[in-house]
């Protein structure tokens, strides 16, 4: 059960961060306004705080899992509302970035 609330809250993480920082792109970069960006700023600090929700208590650890995490979910962000076609070498380099998010967050450790 836990893996599955880490794996949701990295989710949830994901979508605040990238879909704030697509939010201030699409509102400097595409000319869609101040509330565009200032809607992004808010999900990107929404992101902060959901980062803080994982049950591992360590801050590297989270944050590197979550780069993983970052790199595939920006792919599939693209696909989903950009129309981005990834190749298979974004795919590739995106399950590699996963792979690294299990052994990282999941591998068993010993409490030291």
């Amino acid at each position: 059960m836990i893996i599955l609330r880490s794996i949701g809250l990295f989710l949830l993480a994901a979508v605040a961060e990238i879909g704030g920082a697509w939010l201030v792109w699409q509102g400097l970069r595409e000319h869609k306004g101040w509330l565009w960006v200032g809607a992004g700023v808010i999900a990107l600090g929404l992101y902060g705080f959901v980062a803080t929700l994982q049950p591992d208590p360590h801050f590297g650890r989270i944050l590197a899992a979550y780069g993983g995490i970052f790199v595939a979910g920006s792919l599939a962000w693209a696909m989903i509302v950009d129309g981005f076609r990834p190749d298979r070498w974004d795919v590739l380099g995106a399950l590699i970035c996963l792979a690294g998010v299990i052994v990282i967050m999941y591998a068993p450790r010993s409490e030291s």
